[in-house]
């Protein structure tokens, strides 16, 4: 009934309208739980009771999934969110591809092609809503299926929704997209559960390459089991992270989707591995179905039929010569040079790894390793089973780097001609030497494979995310939409063991700790301010991150130093070798040699941990009354809050610097290089480098290890005439000086860490 303005409504009417409104939700919650039994009901009478023996008596796929599907057509959206897990991921994976290919002019067309094989009901196209705007970025949409049934419900969402889509009942194998589109062929296809219950998989896969157009992306989401044993040799899957399947788990999963006619072998997976390079590939497990592994992914075309074998050929050659510093064929010099006169020009017989993998694999007729098929070529290829890689399991040591590159910029005065080769570490002096020099190269190089992973993502933030989600990732740390940004817009800009990696450690920005307390220094910063809180320091801690002037932090570090340099302290914890590697990532070598600059002339044990103890002292002493952490010495600001600030960070995360890191462009002079220093260092050219920084990396060999020489004398071959080489060192008296020396190096100590001084910030 009507009421006047202002008027108000009396009591009984209040509650009759209360009850009526309880009533309908007590109703709808109701019919909801109702629908949702009901359709689970459907869904496993027809996957478990219901009878399928007219099934067994025809011979036709057509038939076989009707009687699977007909009787659950209705329920199938429902009770596939939770079962098929794994599709959202998918279809922003490859929508991210397909925005970066637009956004770069890749298609000759105005707009891409889809086809959908397998796709059903329709769930696909109108989830990909969620990534692209599907009715104006798409030309045109295939849906093609096997089952009527399931059509019937694709047919009625695209009424709803008002969408032209090219419904086909039709047997993939038979599918052609119409002479007029076929010209140029389908941009985009995909697979969503439907290659294992396809019999024939190999004629499917081979048609689906005769549908696709040059550029085009494959996107396959899907049950799996298989053994790690199966990829032994095969370098081009991109990666086999979590991909292996114990023996019980793939009996077990194999037999019991065999009832439903699932196939889960692992050969569909190997032949479309074989069909087409891989982009990116991740592995994961359903545990709502008690752990069932699936895997999706998108792909490339194929190297064998790569565009072209000249294209193929030039995308090689390319990579090689800028991982050698060579043009192409390098080998093959002038004959009136004489080598032995001009030593600097003696040919490198080595060519770099990526090249000489490639060449295997193209002899072999597979797919190129998976970085060949990037959208960029930064990360160069690396054989990731090896246990030179595995041996840092999942971790990376620094999640922030340590030394200063101010002292490195001020020494050796990068050029934007240079060429400059450094240990990537956390990859922030990486970033700074081209925000500074912008370097004509920079090969940055790390034994350490998730290093470079780190590296990988910066860089990818950088070129894909605004400045503000750029400080809040390495800033703050911290980012809780890392995972959504990670699959639609940081993927097309990483590897696929770099995209891998960080998907399974989302947490590393998630977690309220942020990306500052993951890796081996992580447990460092930990450490620190559990010490603080337990003591009563944090106020004090943070004062002095605050303080305005020197001798306001000189006054509070005199408190603090009372605790954190304390004796007790110290030999429980600090000065441990456990401390040391794990959260110091102070190997054990380095460790010697500062005990051997400090230790006293009996050489017992409370005379070594004394030694550690004064470096401990000699290092944080002068920081703390020479440099202002609040505003100048964000390597201790981090380390004391876990986090920078606007006014203590390196020169990479400013807005200007995000400016003109972000231009397109701004990267190509990087190449990150998974290997050790020297085999790098020995594939390229001589003469060609004109700066190596390779920091501590040296305090790693023992002393008379036979490979530090063997580095040393490469170095001198790979540098220019007037190189830098530029090394820091945890000893006074380094006893690898002198073979600098002996191989025609001239070395000079440019500072020098001593009581009441300090070489870097």
């Amino acid at each position: 009934m009507p009421y006047e303005a202002g008027g108000q409504i009396k009591r009984g009417e209040q509650l009759a309208i209360g009850a009526t409104i309880l009533t309908c939700r007590l109703q709808h919650r109701f019919t909801q739980q109702f629908s949702f039994l009901t359709e689970y009901g459907r869904f496993f009478y027809a996957s478990f009771l219901k009878p399928h023996g007219e099934e067994r008596a025809c011979t036709g796929q057509q038939a076989a999934l009707e009687s699977f599907y007909k009787a659950q057509a209705d329920a199938y959206d429902g009770t596939r969110r939770i079962l098929l897990r794994g599709r959202e991921d998918m279809l922003g994976l490859v929508a991210s591809q397909l925005k970066l290919k637009a956004s770069s002019g890749t298609w000759s067309k105005t707009k891409p092609v889809w086809v959908d094989i397998g796709g059903g009901t329709g769930y696909n196209i109108e989830a990909m809503q969620a990534y692209l705007d599907v009715p104006n970025f798409f030309a045109e949409i295939y849906l093609v299926d096997l089952s009527p049934s399931l059509l019937d419900v694709a047919r009625k969402r695209f009424t709803r929704l008002g969408w032209d889509v090219r419904i086909v009942c039709q047997d993939a194998r038979d599918f052609k997209i119409p002479d007029h589109e076929m010209e140029l062929g389908a941009d985009l296809v995909t697979l969503s559960y439907s290659l294992s219950m396809i019999p024939d998989y190999f004629s499917v896969i081979d048609a689906i390459q005769s549908l696709l157009s040059v550029h085009a992306v494959v996107g396959v989401v899907d049950f799996y089991v298989q053994s790690i044993v199966d990829l032994g040799g095969r370098n081009y899957t991109g990666g086999s992270f979590n991909r292996h399947v114990n023996w019980l788990g793939r009996v077990f999963w194999r037999a019991w989707f065999d009832i439903d006619r699932v196939g889960l072998e692992g050969a569909r997976r190997d032949y479309l591995e074989y069909r087409f390079g891989t982009l990116k590939t991740v592995d994961e497990r359903n545990y709502l179905l008690g752990g069932i592994p699936y895997y999706r992914t998108p792909r490339g075309l194929a190297c064998p039929t790569l565009t072209s074998p000249d294209y193929a050929q030039k995308l090689i050659e390319d990579v090689d010569a800028s991982c050698r510093e060579t043009p192409y064929f390098p080998l093959d010099l002038p004959e009136d040079v004489n080598s032995q006169d001009n030593p600097k020009l003696t040919p490198i017989v080595m060519r770099s790894k990526a090249y000489q993998s490639a060449v295997v694999n193209l002899c072999s007729n597979i797919p190129l390793p998976s970085t060949f098929y990037q959208n960029n070529h930064r990360r160069i290829y690396y054989d990731e089973q090896l246990r030179n890689y595995t041996q840092f399991g999942k971790e990376y040591i620094y999640s922030f780097t340590w030394e200063d590159p101010r002292v490195d910029q001020r020494l050796l005065k990068i050029g934007s001609n240079d060429t400059v080769l450094c240990v990537t570490s956390a990859g922030d002096n990486v970033l700074d030497y081209i925000l500074q020099a912008a370097p004509r190269r920079i090969h940055a190089v790390d034994l350490n494979p998730n290093q470079n992973h780190l590296l990988e993502l910066k860089v990818a933030a950088f070129q894909s995310l605004p400045y503000s989600t750029v400080w809040a990732m390495f800033g703050e740390g911290k980012l809780s939409t890392f995972r959504e940004l990670l699959i639609t817009q940081l993927s097309p800009h990483l590897s696929s063991q770099a995209f891998q990696y960080w998907l399974s450690h989302t947490n590393a920005f998630t977690a309220s700790g942020g990306l500052y307390e993951t890796g081996g220094s992580g447990h460092a910063v930990v450490l620190t301010r559990w010490i603080f809180r337990l003591t009563g320091l944090t106020t004090c801690v943070e004062q002095m991150c605050c303080a305005e002037t020197l001798n306001e932090q000189r006054e509070l570090w005199s408190r603090i130093r009372r605790v954190l340099l304390s004796k007790a302290l110290h030999w429980t914890i600090i000065g441990t070798e456990w401390f040391a590697w794990k959260a110091a990532g102070v190997p054990p070598a380095q460790r010697r040699m500062i005990m051997n600059d400090h230790t006293g002339e009996d050489g017992s044990a409370a005379s070594r941990g004394e030694a550690i103890w004064k470096y401990i002292v000699d290092t944080l002493d002068p920081v703390a009354r020479d440099t202002l952490i609040s505003d100048d010495n964000y390597f201790y600001f981090l380390c004391l809050q876990g986090r920078y600030s606007p006014r203590s960070r390196p020169n990479y995360l400013s807005p200007k610097a995000h400016a003109r890191l972000s231009r397109p462009g701004a990267f190509d002079c990087l190449r990150i290089h998974t290997d050790e220093l020297l085999e790098v260092i020995a594939r390229i050219s001589s003469g060609s480098l004109d700066h190596a920084i390779i920091m501590d990396s040296m305090d790693w060999f023992e002393p008379h290890d036979a490979q530090a020489p063997t580095q040393v004398q490469a170095l001198h071959r790979a540098l220019k005439i007037g190189g830098k080489v530029l090394l820091r060192s945890a000893g006074f008296r380094p006893w690898y000086i002198s073979i600098f020396e002996a191989h025609g190096f001239t070395t000079r100590r440019a500072g020098a860490r001593s009581a009441g001084t300090c070489i870097d910030r």
